[in-house]
């Protein structure tokens, strides 16, 4: 009989390290020791028989065989954090307030917060939308428990937990994309949505104008709706009424962005620390994703197991 075992503690450090691509920084957010995440992936290497990364500069990248292992660690952490979070629920109860711009509140937010509701019925959630900027000080301040926002160029801390592709939008009847210059709809002056496009204009001479300006996706929206405007937001708010806009010479490929999940310092509460664990497991995953699909592909698998013994 096989005893072999993995603790979940070397799983985390393998997840964080893929993360962070560095093991002085997955140390600093795990509260270990730099020789201690090492020897935890050279354990983890000598059980697998194979290199988990290999350098590139000085950050570490997953090698394919530690991207399959990597998937499996994700999905063992996210029950077994899950199975945890279900057990404490009875006892956990508040209000927590997470703060993020109305672009995740209404495209990435929706699935997470429903799995949540089922699982801590007695948390009251209280979102506040606003921009990132302002919402980072607050968190800072402990104004709000949590904070999802989008990493600006002079953000620190924080934890990325999900990334989103930037792509060219317009409406599906819009001519505004073949307009010279193109008119833009933007979020204000700072924002790094609004950065990134104007800048990709630039580099290619695409004359450019500012048709309109919300700090509301719903105001953006708005305009591209109208065919007023090309905008540039994440893929998941790509919705009927909007299309992509074919990437070329005249619209160059956008990047993607980071998503921060900042907690408040020094918070204790069991609320928000586990809104906090739910969005930093669930929110990689992407929008629209079967949550219950790990369950039932293990399910599947007992039976699977069952009927090859019954043979």
């Amino acid at each position: 009989m096989n005893t072999l075992s993995l603790d979940i503690r070397i799983l985390r450090s393998l997840q964080n390290v893929a993360e962070t691509g560095n093991i002085t920084e997955s140390a600093r957010r795990l509260g270990r020791t730099q020789p201690a995440i090492t020897l935890q992936l050279q354990r983890l290497e000598d059980i697998c028989g194979f290199n988990l990364f290999r350098s590139e500069g000085r950050r570490m990248l997953l090698t394919p065989d530690g991207a399959l292992v990597l998937s499996y660690a994700n999905s063992i952490i996210r029950l077994h954090d899950e199975l945890i979070s279900r057990l404490q629920a009875p006892d956990v109860e508040g209000q927590v307030v997470l703060g993020t711009p109305d672009l995740y509140a209404a495209f990435i937010l929706p699935s997470v917060l429903a799995l949540f509701r089922q699982a801590f019925p007695r948390v009251q959630v209280q979102l506040q939308c606003s921009l990132s900027t302002p919402l980072v000080r607050l968190v800072h301040r402990g104004e709000v428990d949590l904070a999802l926002v989008t990493r600006m160029n002079d953000f620190s801390g924080g934890r990325v937990v999900r990334q989103e592709q930037l792509i060219w939008m317009t409406g599906d009847n819009s001519s505004a994309h073949m307009e010279t210059p193109v008119p833009l709809a933007l979020l204000p002056p700072g924002n790094i949505y609004r950065d990134h496009a104007i800048e990709c204009l630039e580099t290619v001479q695409h004359p450019w104008r500012i048709a309109c300006v919300s700090e509301s996706v719903s105001g953006l929206q708005a305009a591209v709706f109208a065919g007023m405007a090309v905008t540039v937001l994440g893929r998941s708010a790509l919705v009927p009424g909007m299309r992509e806009i074919v990437r070329g010479p005249d619209y160059p490929a956008l990047p993607k962005v980071d998503l921060l999940l900042y907690k408040a310092p020094g918070t204790k509460s069991a609320a928000a620390n586990a809104l906090h664990d739910y969005l930093a497991h669930y929110l990689p995953l992407g929008p629209g994703t079967d949550f219950l699909k790990p369950l039932q592909a293990a399910a599947q698998g007992r039976d699977t197991a069952a009927d090859a013994d019954a043979e």
